[in-house]
């Protein structure tokens, strides 16, 4: 049927059904106006393989669900204050007393990082920062909350730095815009071989291999240095980091031999000798000439004293000569005493052990005294000697074995170190 023929047709229905006519096509109008004119080349739809879920949900009603909440510690916060909004007292002291296994919840500071998450207004999670290094994870599991340390993630980044020493290795490293940590691990690196009170000369020069931690692009600190370069009045000095077999670290030289010795250079990283080791020195309070038996270190009150070799407490307490000190027994004989001490470390007590670089006390004037200084003092089969004066042999050397390893990593930081100071001489 032609479009003539149809047209003639609907006029004759029409005719004979005009009220039927109008009803329908009323209906009509209605129906094709309550349906949307869909554009099929602007319009996506999800595949058929995607369930409703797979569809991204609009932005509103993931924010309505799901909530963070970052802050700082401040004066007067508590666990209780943090969290009794999203959860009743009683499941708080319940996670305080399930949390003192991992970390106590009374131990939040002020200034410490923190992190709330909600889902629907319910607690899902609850981070605390507990230092630089591990974070604290309260985490909803089913009917009950999971509660574990964990350590934090940061992104390590090698970095070369050079540096020149004009008076002192703590100088340089505030002048080169880098932590005062830096130079305490440097020293602590070559304890055995330099000592930083006296063997320091101007132009002294150190190039470094360290690795730099970052969060959020933002610098968090030092992990390892793992390769040094010392130039000591005109002698070189080299460490490598290496890790062994059985996963323990230590500096080495080039060939592998241990830095570590059995003992180290001075007591103290940062000082100067105010009296050394004399037979017939003048006592600035008794005003006569007599024997000092041991070596001063002038140093700021509280500046840390490590024990110079692994021994044993035999003796701690105070005396009105040499106030507060504590004296150790090594091996071979041989015992060192410290004087003078403002105060112990920690846990000090007789008969502990301690070991090689443990903090044992600081720095003080107790006892007769002029000033903040330790009196050290080392003997040898009960006979006074000069600290001084002592050579010891190294540590264990790089094993035959992993000796190939080694020297295939020192050569890679040394290279490293060597294109970064050719570099910079390109930029001058």
């Amino acid at each position: 049927m032609n479009i003539n023929e149809r047209t003639i047709e609907v006029k004759r229905l029409v005719a004979i059904y005009p009220k039927r006519f109008i009803m329908a096509t009323s209906l009509l109008f209605i129906l094709t106006s309550a349906v949307p004119v869909v554009d099929m080349k602007s319009t996506s739809f999800p595949m058929m393989s995607q369930s409703v879920s797979d569809v991204s949900a609009p932005e509103s009603m993931v924010s309505s669900q799901k909530k963070t909440i970052l802050g700082t510690i401040k004066n007067g916060d508590t666990a209780s204050s943090l969290l009794n909004t999203y959860l009743p007292l009683k499941t708080i002291y319940d996670l305080n007393d399930r949390s003192n296994a991992v970390f106590p919840l009374t131990g939040i500071r002020k200034g410490h990082s923190y992190k709330i998450s909600l889902l629907e207004d319910m607690l899902v999670g609850f981070e605390y920062e507990i230092n630089k290094e591990d974070r604290l994870v309260i985490q909803k599991e089913a009917d009950t909350y999971s509660i574990s340390k964990i350590p934090i993630e940061y992104k390590i980044r090698e970095e070369t730095i050079s540096m020149e020493i004009l008076t002192s290795l703590a100088e340089a490293v505030k002048k080169f815009g880098e932590e005062p940590v830096l130079a305490w691990k440097l020293a602590d690196i070559f304890a055995w071989d330099i000592d930083f009170t006296r063997d320091i000369h101007p132009g002294d020069k150190i190039n470094i291999l360290v690795e730099k931690k970052y969060r959020n692009n933002a610098f968090y600190g030092y992990s390892d240095i793992k390769a040094a370069f010392f130039t000591n009045n005109g002698v070189e000095y080299k460490a490598f980091l290496y890790e062994d077999a059985t996963g323990r670290k230590g500096y080495y030289t080039e060939e592998g031999k241990s830095l570590k010795k059995a003992f180290l250079k001075a007591p103290l990283n940062f000082s100067r000798i105010s009296s050394n080791f004399s037979k017939r020195r003048f006592h600035p309070i008794l005003k006569e000439y007599r024997a000092h038996k041991g070596v001063d270190y002038a140093a700021p009150k509280n500046t840390p004293i490590k024990s110079v070799a692994d021994g044993i407490i035999v003796s701690i307490g105070y005396n009105n000569t040499m106030g507060k000190n504590i004296t150790i027994r090594h091996f071979n004989g041989y015992e060192t005493r410290y004087y003078h001490m403002n105060k112990y470390a920690g846990g000090m007590k007789k008969n502990i052990k301690v070991f090689q670089g443990d903090v044992i006390g600081f720095v003080g004037n107790t006892g007769l005294a002029t000033g903040d200084h330790l009196c050290f003092r080392m003997s040898k089969q009960g006979k006074v000697v000069n600290p001084l004066k002592q050579t010891t042999v190294s540590a264990t050397p790089v094993s035959k074995k992993e000796m190939a390893g080694f020297l295939a990593q020192t050569k890679a930081d040394t290279t490293k170190i060597i294109s970064s100071q050719k570099l910079a001489r390109s930029d001058l």
